[in-house]
């Protein structure tokens, strides 16, 4: 991500993050405790314009807060092939500032890390 070229290592720096890809999507996810809080992927021109062509990182929001950061930054939109309540698409060719950006990772990671089980959760904590 040439805007952000730390955002990879900032994703998987995350206590006890995993990485995949889903071929079939072209989505590189970033997971704890099994369940995806960020996603990399560049939809083709089949899918709409809003989305089609451009970088984009998806990450689960805050269902009151979701509508909030789309109003206020237009890089914001609703979440490209995801429940659009719950989860943003971040169009990492615009100017969304860093700090907003690495703020809604690290709410996108605490929103799935709590509903993950205690068990689940201090699995992860011990692996620090």
């Amino acid at each position: 991500m040439p805007d952000y070229p730390w955002l990879e290592e900032y994703l998987s720096a995350k206590p006890g993050v995993t990485r995949d890809y889903k071929a079939e999507w072209g989505w590189h996810r970033f997971k704890v405790g099994g369940k995806m809080f960020a996603a990399l992927m560049h939809p083709s021109s089949k899918y709409d314009p809003a989305y089609a062509e451009k970088d984009l990182l998806n990450l689960k929001c805050d269902p009151l807060l979701a509508q909030h950061w789309r109003d206020e930054y237009p890089e914001i939109m609703p979440g490209f092939y995801s429940d659009k309540r719950t989860w943003n698409s971040v169009n990492l060719g615009g100017k969304l500032p860093e700090d907003v950006l690495r703020q809604m990772i690290d709410d996108s990671y605490r929103l799935v890390f709590e509903k993950l089980t205690k068990k689940q959760q201090q699995e992860v904590n011990s692996v620090q």
